[in-house]
């Protein structure tokens, strides 16, 4: 079973092109593909973007959409969303699997939702949060929704292992973790374009 720490040698000489990024909601997911998209040169995807229309309503468009880019042969993106998981679970070559302490991912969502609501930012087609009040009367509010599904992706992770015990996933447990798998896996992938481009200046 490839789990792997992100200090394991083996996750730092990975070089894949198709990245999922999974986690509960606050653990840094679309932080750490945008990071990773970076560090590998290749294109970034956001769910929700593709995921919310106007009123938080479903885009109709939206399993085409992820259907259409993870076709590609390069692409990181959140693994997230019940209807695009089997899609992107079976294309991607590499998983990086943010398992961070519930009391950070709380507080990490609880930080987010409340800036996003104090700086009354727009997050998806004109939507943003709701007054943080509103915790309190709807079930649906992302800090109790967070709460609720807190586990879930370690049990979603383990059994995508059980399905494809040949799809490496790279635990990471903290962002200084993070920060250095990263560093890794930026040099790893720039070495391999040097090598790329001697071979195709003696070609």
């Amino acid at each position: 079973m490839p789990l792997f720490d992100a200090a394991d040698p083996a996750a730092r000489a990975l070089a894949p092109t198709r990245v999922l990024v999974a986690g509960a909601s606050g653990s840094g997911k679309t932080t750490a593909a945008r990071r990773i998209g970076q560090a590998l040169s290749i294109p970034r995807h956001e769910l929700d973007a593709l995921h919310h229309g106007t009123g938080w309503v479903k885009r109709p468009e939206f399993e085409a959409d992820v259907d259409a880019f993870s076709a590609g042969p390069a692409w990181v993106c959140e693994w997230q969303y019940d209807s695009a998981r089997p899609m992107l679970a079976g294309r991607a070559d590499a998983m990086v699997w943010l398992d961070v302490p519930v009391r950070v991912q709380m507080r990490q969502v609880v930080l987010r939702t409340l800036g996003r609501w104090v700086r009354r930012e727009e997050l998806w087609n004109g939507n943003r949060e709701e007054p943080p009040w509103r915790v309190l009367t709807n079930r649906e509010h992302i800090i109790r929704w967070a709460w609720r599904t807190r586990r879930a992706p370690a049990v979603r992770v383990r059994e995508l292992l059980a399905e494809r015990p040949e799809l490496p996933v790279v635990r990471v447990r903290s962002r200084r973790q993070l920060r250095a798998w990263l560093a890794a896996l930026a040099g790893g992938a720039h070495a391999q374009r040097s090598v790329s481009r001697r071979r195709s200046a003696r070609g």
